[in-house]
């Protein structure tokens, strides 16, 4: 039995030690701490940090144990996470003798003592160790790539990758105390919000709500053909906001739906695809989106209410997708009806208060501005009210399970159990991409890298995101989603916001430059079109002189070009794009761990449910590109809705050329109508080719269910 078990009050274990009860003390005070810190304690926010790093650092120390030639030793162990503690409370408190010993102005090296130097190597290796511990070798590997990369590699690389080497006590001090480093933005986002966001899902799962998810999804759509599996759909949708996790959703949600889809004659490679597609999605369904709303309204600066508002129609787009892949199935094959969804009316009464009250207090909060830290404490508290108020209600109408799931002491301890132990993997992580993301900024190579994508994509859009699609593919391989959209975001999100926002500047030099001093900008290039800017060219010339400018240039014309506004909606679609795409390792062969955590509950060939998923999963696909080239993120409401409705009907028509069957089989004559109405129903805000797309779609679906009836599902090989 691993030690993962020992954050748990699980009494039956012959291991009930006094470490483990110590342990347990620990790490109930220390969610207890992340609650009163962003409430009530004005401390500053780097001993915050360092005091959340130190504490998730002990644990993973005891709950991820070193292996020394294959053995592991508790005693080292403990000392060891004991030591990273101590060495992060050690480098915050030096900050100021640190800062008041060195004379910057002289160009005087960093003044650290012996004991500076040892506890800021510590904790660069506890960050290379639990990284490792946590989640494999990527991570790990990276940090020792990117100081390699600033202390001596990067002067032997070529090109616009080429760098200066740094001292190695500068390269420590920057490490440490930079707003990039370990203790820096990504340290703040996890301190400030995603633990408590962890802490939070732990009160919903121990309060029941779990069990309200199932059963009104149930009540939702447990009455129609594939019912089980748009069971799974929407529960997904419901936790996997707030779980941050696609693995953990699939193993939270899958052992309940994934055997409801099987006994409702679906396939157990459909079935685990379905709920592995689906927990994915969870994590693009707002008010949460696991944690990458909370880095992405960090890194852009715009408001988290703004980020969530335009993030509801693409999420919903999402799931239909999905729910499009189970209608097609359930039809093609017969099946999804014949199970007992009998509904636990008692189960919705019980779980209705403790999950509908505090997730709709959160969502009024987040919408009103205040801080995500507040609005999940404030929704802590009002859900453990909301347990009571459920407990004396069931003491009134004599209803055992409203009384079942109150909130006393002992449920507050698990929950506080439940949230720090999933917290563990994303505060190691946050915390250790310190170093990496430390690397790219004081070394420039974010500017490289965005100017090679620039180069390859030679402005084409499409390429640029198969580009990034790529990239976050082969990082999502070994890391956890948000970490992969964190160092994709850093290398990617300016290369792609710049040329979405080049398309304005093409628009203008087609109609010609008439301010002299934007148009004397252009004489930096050695270009022939140069002396079309004050008149108007082509949009294929427009085109190439904008790829023909130098990387600072285009740098330069940009601010100036195109205005705030809309480089701040550029910039929020690429960075959209790229978290969108970082989804895609979850469900995308040959490594993709929600399918194959979904394989592993329905006993189905891992690889089979994979590529399974990743059929379901297309609008992980489809969506960036309706971001890239319609304005699906910066329209008015009407012109969202109208793109989201008409979108709906080009996916289905996807989902039905993928799987050669709409609501009947297809006849020759029919792939024509499909094709033709998908790549109408795209055209942005264009009325007439709209409609006709959609009619077109609707056709096929009509006359298919007409022939239906007469189909035999036992001819499919």
């Amino acid at each position: 039995m691993t030690r993962e078990h020992w954050l748990s009050f699980d009494e039956s274990s012959a291991d009930f030690t006094v470490l483990r009860s110590l342990l347990i003390c620990f790490a109930v005070c220390f969610a207890v701490w992340h609650v009163v810190t962003n409430l009530l304690i004005n401390e500053p926010p780097i001993w915050q940090n360092a005091i959340h790093f130190g504490g998730f650092a002990f644990l993973a120390s005891i709950i991820f144990p070193a292996k020394i030639f294959g053995r592991s030793s508790l005693a080292l162990d403990v000392i060891y996470g004991l030591v990273v503690a101590l060495s992060a409370c050690w480098v915050v408190a030096a900050e100021s003798r640190i800062y008041e010993d060195t004379l910057a102005i002289t160009g005087q090296s960093w003044q650290f003592n012996v004991i500076d130097w040892v506890a800021g190597l510590v904790l660069i290796l506890a960050a290379f160790d639990f990284s490792r511990r946590v989640s494999g070798w990527v991570i790990p590997v990276l940090i020792v790539v990117a100081i390699s990369y600033i202390l001596f590699l990067g002067e032997y690389l070529p090109g616009v990758f080429r760098t200066a080497s740094l001292p190695l006590d500068d390269i420590l001090f920057r490490t440490i105390y930079n707003d990039e480093g370990l203790f820096g933005i990504l340290a703040n986002i996890s301190s400030s919000n995603i633990a408590l966001f962890m802490i939070f899902g732990g009160f919903l799962v121990v309060s029941g709500a779990s069990d309200f998810v199932i059963e009104i999804s149930k009540v939702v759509a447990g009455r129609i053909r594939g019912g089980a599996a748009f069971v799974a759909v929407l529960s997904s949708a419901l936790t996997g906001t707030i779980s941050g996790s696609a693995v953990a959703n699939t193993a939270s949600t899958g052992v309940i739906t994934i055997p409801l889809m099987k006994a409702s004659g679906f396939r157990g490679r459909f079935a685990a695809g379905i709920e592995a597609a689906a927990s994915t999605g969870g994590q693009l369904m707002p008010p949460i989106m696991g944690a990458g709303a909370f880095v992405m309204a960090s890194y852009t600066s715009i408001p988290y209410a703004t980020i969530v508002a335009v993030s509801v129609i693409p999420a919903f787009l999402y799931f239909l997708s999905v729910a499009f892949v189970v209608r097609i199935e359930a039809v093609k094959h017969r099946v999804g009806e014949g199970v007992d969804m009998s509904i636990s009316r008692a189960k919705i009464y019980a779980g209705g208060l403790t999950f509908v009250i505090p997730l709709g207090v959160m969502i009024y909060l987040l919408m009103a501005g205040v801080t995500p830290s507040f609005a999940a404490s404030g929704s802590i508290g009002v859900l453990i009210s909301a347990s009571w108020i459920s407990w004396i209600i069931g003491q009134v109408v004599g209803s055992r399970d409203m009384q079942s799931n109150v909130m006393n002491i002992k449920r507050i301890c698990e929950a506080c159990l439940f949230g720090v132990r999933g917290g563990i993997l994303t505060a190691i992580l946050m915390v250790s991409i310190g170093v990496i993301n430390n690397a790219i900024v004081t070394s420039g190579i974010g500017n490289g890298f965005s100017l090679m994508i620039a180069q390859w994509s030679q402005g084409s859009l499409v390429i640029a995101i198969l580009l990034i699609a790529l990239a976050s593919l082969v990082l999502g391989m070994g890391l956890p989603v948000t970490a992969a959209y964190i160092i994709m975001a850093i290398l990617c999100a300016p290369a792609l916001a710049g040329i979405l926002a080049d398309t304005v500047i093409v628009q203008q030099l087609m109609i010609g430059l008439t301010d002299p001093a934007q148009a004397s900008l252009f004489m930096l290039v050695d270009s022939p079109l140069v002396a079309k800017v004050a008149i108007g060219m082509t949009e294929q010339e427009a085109w190439s002189l904008v790829a023909a400018l130098p990387f600072e240039v285009a740098m330069t014309l940009r601010p100036v070009l195109v205005d705030v506004e809309s480089l701040t909606a550029f910039l929020l679609i690429a960075h959209l794009i790229i978290f969108w795409l970082s989804q895609d390792s979850n469900v995308t062969p040959p490594v993709c761990l929600a399918a194959f955590t979904a394989a592993g509950i329905a006993k189905s060939p891992p690889m089979a449910t994979g590529f399974q998923a990743w059929r379901a999963a297309k609008g992980l696909y489809i969506v960036p590109l309706l971001f890239a080239y319609t304005p699906l993120i910066t329209g008015s409401i009407d012109e969202m809705l109208r793109l989201g409705l008409f979108s709906l009907f080009g996916i289905y028509a996807i989902n039905a050329m993928i799987s050669r069957f709409a609501e009947g089989p297809l006849a020759v004559w029919h792939w024509p109508l499909l094709m033709g109405g998908a790549v109408l129903c795209f055209i942005p805000l264009h009325w007439l080719m709209n409609l006709i797309g959609a009619i077109s779609v609707s056709l096929v679906i009509f006359l298919t269910h007409k022939q239906n009836q007469f189909f035999d599902p036992s001819s499919i090989p």
